[in-house]
Formats: C-alpha cells, structure tokens, sequence
C-alpha cells in the first residue's frame, strides 16, 4: 500500500481535492474550494515529481494561500453581496421612460420604457403629464406605472400621437409641396 502510495502521490491529492470540494458544498464559504485548488496543483506536482513530496505540499499551500487572497474575495463579493434580485414588474422601478400619451389623474397615459407601452398614472391625484416629458417609475400599481417627472422633457416628437385620427379634406387642407 504505501509503494503505491509512494508511486501515485498525485491520486492522494485529488482525493483530498474532492473531499474538500464535497465539504464546499456543505459550507458554501469558499475557503475549502480554495484549499481544494491547492490540493489539485499538488496534484499536478506530484504527477511530475512523485519523490519530492515538500515540493508538491509547498506548491499546494503557495497556491491555496493565493486563491484565499486574491480569488475568494471577488467571489464572495460578487455572490454574497449582490444586489437583489428583481424579478417581474418590480425590475421597471427607478428606470426612465418618456410620456407618449398625456399622463393625468383620470389615468388613460402611457409611457414608452425600456421599448414597452406602459400604462401609467402620476403619483399624485393633481398632476399631468404631457408627452414627451421624461419620467420615472416610482412603484407599480398593477400593471400601472406610477411615475413621476425627471429632468427637461425630451425634444423628440411621436408622430402617431400628433395625426389626426379624421383628416380634414377641403379648402382648408394646403396641396402637398413638389
């Protein structure tokens, strides 16, 4: 047993990085999988150098030293502190969108975000909106948007919205331009 043990080092050091690996999921704390990186360089070395057992346990600790260091960190950052998850209509709140049909406390508005119509209404039972003016979406109320006024309205004008849904024909009507 210990000959083979001798001669194939390297499966000693993957088991261990498999049992690490197997804890990690237990903990989820990260630390294990980076001794379980340096278990798997340890691997590596032992493949290479099997006799030289201080080379294979100084390279396994030098790199599960470094991945605490460096790695775990980001990922713990990254994992952990992330923001929430926003899920259905909750992800529009605090974007920016554009009036395309007056908003106003009768409701009937609507607003152009994130390349959707919503159906909105203000925030207050007094304001209006007019198209073209920027908002931001303030709560969901169903699927109502509830919005309120940011920044200078947008100069871009909705064409739909300015066509007269009955054109006039008659004297009144200028001939088209060549």
């Amino acid at each position: 047993m210990m000959d083979w043990l001798r001669d194939n080092v390297w499966a000693a050091w993957l088991g261990i990085a498999v049992v690490l690996g197997l804890a990690e999921l237990a903990s989820l704390d990260f630390t294990l999988l980076m001794l379980a990186a340096g278990a798997i360089t340890a691997a590596g070395v032992g493949a290479l150098f099997p006799h030289l057992l201080w080379l294979q346990i100084v390279i396994g600790l030098i790199t599960s030293a470094a991945m605490l260091a460096a790695i775990r960190p980001l990922l713990v950052r990254k994992l952990h502190h992330s923001g929430e998850l926003k899920t259905g209509s909750a992800h529009v709140i605090g974007r920016t969108g554009v009036v395309v049909k007056e908003i106003h406390p009768d409701g009937g508005g609507s607003i152009k975000l994130n390349g959707e119509l919503w159906t909105a209404r203000p925030y207050d039972e007094v304001s209006t909106f007019p198209p073209g003016t920027r908002v931001e979406v303030m709560s969901i109320d169903g699927a109502t948007a509830v919005v309120y006024p940011v920044g200078d309205p947008f100069s871009h004008q909705y064409p739909e919205l300015d066509q007269d849904p009955h054109p006039t024909s008659g004297k009144d009507s200028e001939p088209p331009r060549t």
